[in-house]
């Protein structure tokens, strides 16, 4: 068993499955992988996406909530409203004023998809939308194959001696995709693998790698490297 795909299992078997991306409504949907399960959902996963960049999902939901308390969480209501109303909804994510104009950038790319699914290079010539925005886009909107590195993974990494830190977040995307698809072939499982590894590094990172020394009882250096 490959070193990346034994962290995977670890937690796995510490945490469970964690039911990523959590939609308003229904919350997280733990080994039910059939979302997003409509054009709506699938919009609101995108929407989350942006919002998430640079603060916590806890901030992310209330931005949600206060959108859904408006019936504003779809494409054509959002459009309709008036900026500042919309800027004031989204002020828990922070960095609104910038976030309103990528999510409506994102909203005019979104409506010449016609339900579409993007590529990630579309994805990326979308004004706002970076590698981890794009790939959480693919990984929980559209269901493809394309895992999403966030801060915390790097840190495991670093911290475990996968990487060193100035692994760049390609370097970092390919050598977890590459490892799990060495050791699970089946498209479908592989793309759980996904789904789930992003989410239970987030999990593990919140305990473990939130507050330097990174990796204070981290319970995965016993069992790899």
């Amino acid at each position: 068993m490959n070193e990346i795909y034994k962290i995977y299992k670890i937690l796995y078997k510490n945490y469970g499955p964690q039911g990523w991306w959590p939609i308003l409504g229904y919350g997280y949907h733990k080994q039910d992988y059939n979302f997003p399960r409509n054009h709506d959902e699938i919009f609101e996963v995108c929407l989350g996406s942006i919002l998430t960049q640079n603060t916590t999902f806890v901030s992310v939901i209330k931005s949600l909530e206060n959108l859904q308390a408006k019936n504003a969480l779809n494409v054509y209501t959002i459009e309709k409203m008036e900026i500042n109303e919309f800027k004031e909804a989204i002020k828990p994510s922070g960095y609104y004023n910038q976030k309103a104009r990528y999510i409506l950038e994102f909203i005019a790319f979104y409506k010449n998809l016609y339900g579409a699914t993007p590529t990630r290079e579309e994805l990326l010539n979308v004004i706002g939308i970076g590698e981890e925005t794009a790939d959480s886009i693919l990984l929980y909107g559209y269901n493809q194959p394309e895992l999403k590195v966030d801060a915390y993974t790097k840190r495991i990494l670093v911290h475990l001696g996968f990487v060193n830190d100035k692994a760049k977040y390609t370097e970092i995307k390919f050598l977890i995709q590459n490892s799990l698809g060495a050791s699970i072939k089946d498209k479908k499982k592989l793309l759980i693998a996904y789904q789930e590894f992003h989410a239970l590094i987030v999990e593990h990172g919140k305990k473990h790698y939130s507050k330097k020394p990174y990796g204070s009882g981290c319970f995965l250096n016993p069992h790899v490297k």
